[in-house]
């Protein structure tokens, strides 16, 4: 990281040699109305599990009157998993957007899925510059699912041991609208993979995006956690400038921003990528050290 440091690092604290933010001390009389957060990398840990200290810290969010939202590229086939991580309560946005359901009346407040057709054609541009690439899908044929499987191309290599429909090329994509379609390159890593297919996508023909996972993600036009996030703030009542939100990975960068320009607290871990170290004007530990827990903490110190 080139420039002056983190505003948290410079006010607030400083990030000591185990990851941890010592003395955070006084964060000054901003609070926010809504606590958002990115799930894996930011507030669980690698086991993909919330520690005892960050669940504390949620817990006591809610006692003060402010809701959490999580705000993950979880599809719907996990929702179990975001439930029980968010401890069924308040709202969730899944599907880097795509899918906002009240976790408390277990109703689905959105789905936005991509056509058939569209999808296939942006696969085909974005192979034209990169060569060829593996695909896996989320159907949304089945996104009011919970358990539903992945459809994977043989050789994905698909990072979590989910079940999931093994298939053909010629077979992942279904025969209807897909959720999102996830891109994997041989020869490209997934910011080089990204680069270049934003350079042949239209953002009227779909967002791209990756979550630090190998590969990239072909979403509908317009979904990205910021729109998914807006659709929670209006059910709550709040806008972007009364929201506090962390994440750690490009596909959070557009909801960090969003709160960031209307003058709300974006606040990166630790262990981010590059991309949302650069946005962010705050740093926190990272995920391994319950770095959400230990920002909560010091903004509810005075509440």
């Amino acid at each position: 990281m080139t420039g002056s440091p983190p505003r948290a690092i410079r006010a607030h604290g400083v990030l000591d040699g185990a990851d941890r933010v010592v003395d955070l001390g006084d964060l000054g009389p901003w609070r926010p109305k809504l606590v958002a957060s990115d799930l894996d990398g930011t507030l669980l840990d690698a086991d993909g599990l919330v520690g005892a200290r960050t669940r504390a810290a949620l817990e006591a969010c809610w006692d003060a009157g402010i809701p959490v939202v999580g705000v993950t590229g979880r599809g719907p086939r996990l929702l179990d998993s975001v439930r029980a991580a968010l401890g069924g309560r308040g709202l969730a946005v899944l599907s880097q957007g795509g899918f906002v359901v009240d976790l408390e009346r277990d109703e689905v407040l959105r789905t936005v899925a991509l056509p058939r057709e569209q999808a296939a054609r942006v696969v085909e541009a974005i192979e034209r510059v990169v060569g060829d690439v593996v695909l896996a899908v989320e159907d949304a044929a089945e996104q009011g699912e919970v358990r539903t499987r992945l459809r994977v191309q043989h050789g994905f290599d698909w990072p979590y041991p989910e079940p999931s429909h093994l298939l053909a090329r010629h077979e992942v994509l279904p025969a209807g609208a897909v959720l999102k379609v996830f891109l994997r390159s041989a020869t490209l890593d997934q910011d080089e993979l990204l680069a270049l297919a934003r350079t042949v996508v239209d953002p009227a023909d779909a967002e791209l995006t990756h979550a630090g996972l190998g590969f990239i993600e072909v979403l509908p036009p317009g979904i990205t956690k910021a729109s998914g996030l807006q659709l929670a703030l209006d059910r709550y009542g709040v806008g972007f400038g009364d929201v506090l939100v962390f994440g750690d990975m490009p596909n959070d960068l557009p909801m960090l921003g969003a709160v960031q320009d209307a003058g709300g607290r974006a606040v990166a871990v630790a262990n981010a990528h590059p991309a949302v170290r650069a946005l962010t004007p705050e740093v926190t530990s990272g995920h391994q050290a319950e770095g959400v827990a230990r920002y909560l903490e010091a903004v509810l110190r005075d509440v």
